[in-house]
């Protein structure tokens, strides 16, 4: 499986931002799809994720109440809408998805095979 993510750029804090992914010649159908961020110099950490069947989503705590994850069914399409963005947002943000996540490992970067190129996400101040 291809994904691309894209939409990152560059914006004030309080501001918003879409990021969208996207998979090449294959179908999100029965996939986790998530988006983790790697900050500089940290870990890369879990954001959001969606299961595709149900359409159940889950948040890190830091973003709850800011970033949506949303998914387009026709389109085989996965949104990450930020909000209320904050300099601590700042990263690359990475689209991710894995066919056999179960739900205790759905935050670990380890759970999940399959990468996009990150896009940079940057908040100033």
């Amino acid at each position: 499986v291809q994904l691309q993510a894209s939409g990152g750029g560059l914006v004030q804090a309080g501001g918003s931002l879409r990021l969208s992914c996207a998979a090449s010649e294959h179908t999100f159908r029965g996939y986790t799809v998530a988006w983790f961020r790697q900050a500089p110099e940290k870990e890369r950490e879990f954001v959001a994720g969606i299961r595709w069947s149900g359409g159940f989503t889950y948040y890190a705590d830091s973003v709850k109440g800011r970033f949506s994850i949303s998914k387009d069914n026709a389109k085989n399409m996965v949104y990450l809408q930020m909000t209320s963005l904050k300099p601590e947002d700042t990263a690359v943000y990475y689209c991710t998805a894995d066919a056999n996540v179960i739900l205790s490992n759905l935050r670990r970067s380890s759970a999940y095979d399959w990468w996009g190129r990150g896009t940079q996400v940057t908040v100033s101040s």
